[in-house]
């Protein structure tokens, strides 16, 4: 491992790179906060790929993607003469000792949720209307609710046990039966979402990431279709030639693999 200095002499390599890259290269030149806004997004989920691939040399890689972003950012931020890398880092420094005065102040806390509690309390402080202003509103829907929920839980407007939580999936369920035999789609679309709403915030009392356990479950059904999709090619027959009956043959054999 690096040593602190390596660490620091290698951001600072990356700092100089930045610097001709922006001053000499056609496409990097020619880069806005705007143009460079989706390419991150894509970035930050190949980290989340490689992450759930537990790849950790992939990882290496993909936070170094990610990194590049930030100090590219910088840099533009330093032309327009609004802030510069240090900025950006004392910023967070900042606001890391501000959220955390059970370290740097005398404040005592004896768990993480005491610790989630305070830092939602010290955000409305700060001035912010709403604790829900710090989801953003470009989050996927998924992700976005997870987040709207672990957001009021910190200030106590949450489920005292696991099974009222459950019982409320159930109460959702029932209700989008009930709209289904109805026939009404838009009402049938707003208790769907309250079903996967309530799963979300079961999810978060079983302490599992729904985003993380969709896309678990994503993978593991590509890697079965593309088996069966493998075998049906060695028999040199379409998938759509194939029965339910043929195909569940090597679904069952990709379950075993």
């Amino acid at each position: 491992m690096n040593t602190r200095q390596q660490q620091l002499d290698a951001f600072n390599r990356l700092l100089d790179i930045m610097e001709d890259l922006r001053a000499k290269c056609p496409w990097d030149k020619k880069q806005t906060l705007e143009s460079l806004r989706h390419l991150t997004i894509e970035e930050v989920y190949e980290l989340g790929d490689a992450i759930l691939d537990n790849d950790l040399d992939e990882i290496k890689k993909e936070l170094g993607d990610v990194l590049l972003h930030i100090v590219f950012y910088a840099k533009i931020g330093s032309e327009k003469e609004a802030f510069d890398i240090g900025d950006v880092a004392n910023s967070i420094c900042d606001k890391l000792i501000d959220r955390h005065p059970h370290i740097y102040g005398d404040t005592v806390v004896e768990n993480e949720e005491q610790v989630k509690q305070n830092w939602e309390k010290l955000k409305l402080k700060e001035g912010k209307k709403s604790v829900l202003e710090g989801v953003p509103k470009s989050l996927p829907a998924l992700v976005k609710a997870s987040r709207i929920q672990d957001k009021v839980k910190g200030v106590g407007f949450d489920w005292e046990e696991p099974h009222q939580v459950w019982d409320k999936v159930q109460e959702e369920l029932e209700e989008l039966q009930v709209e289904v035999k109805k026939g009404d789609q838009d009402k049938v679309e707003a208790e769907f979402g309250d079903v996967l709403f309530s799963m979300i915030n079961y999810a978060r009392f079983l302490n599992v990431n729904p985003e993380d356990a969709l896309e678990r479950t994503n993978k593991k059904f590509i890697k079965r279709f593309q088996y069966l999709e493998s075998k049906a090619a060695e028999m040199g027959k379409p998938l759509a030639d194939m029965t339910l009956a043929e195909m569940d043959v090597f679904w069952e054999e990709a379950k075993k693999h």
